[in-house]
């Protein structure tokens, strides 16, 4: 089962690490930060480059989540597992094939290209093709889109990075 850890914003990389230290690791298959592609201007180029997809938040794949519940209480500055009342919840199959589908087996958000036409947005490449429904604004000049996604019934608005090539 997948589940959801909310971080300090900054911290996501350094959580990671602690977890290893505290011996947390037998108790996960996978734990990670998703990052996105995305173009940045300076110089007079454009130029790719990473950063998180969900700030301040950490995936965790694990089959044992009542030990590493336990496990994770050890690590201090950890903020909180994200569940409804006082349970930690799992992702639903949905929020899961979101985050599969915009950030592959690499969990990597990609860039991805398209076009708008009428005042609807295409996407023709990338982990961005076929969730249009989900981009709530676009920013034609830094490339980027906004997605609002529901992570374990919480609305959460993500960016990701997004050239439209033309505009009819």
């Amino acid at each position: 089962m997948w589940y959801v850890i909310q971080v300090l914003t900054g911290r996501e990389e350094q959580i990671i690490e602690e977890t290893k230290a505290y011996g947390v690791t037998p108790y996960y298959e996978e734990l990670f930060s998703p990052r996105c592609e995305r173009k940045r201007k300076y110089l007079g180029e454009w130029h790719l480059e990473s950063e998180l997809l969900f700030p301040g938040y950490l995936f965790v794949i694990t089959s044992r989540a009542e030990e590493l519940y336990r496990a994770l209480k050890r690590i201090p500055r950890l903020t909180r597992l994200v569940g409804t009342g006082e349970k930690w919840t799992p992702m639903t199959p949905d929020d899961v094939r979101l985050v599969e589908l915009l950030t592959g087996p690499d969990r990597t958000a990609h860039f991805s290209e398209g076009y708008i036409q009428e005042g609807k947005v295409t996407v023709t490449s990338g982990p961005l093709k076929g969730l249009e429904d989900k981009i709530c604004r676009i920013d034609r000049h830094k490339r980027l889109a906004w997605l609002e996604v529901k992570l374990v019934e919480r609305r959460v608005e993500v960016m990701a990075g997004l050239e439209i090539v033309r505009k009819e």
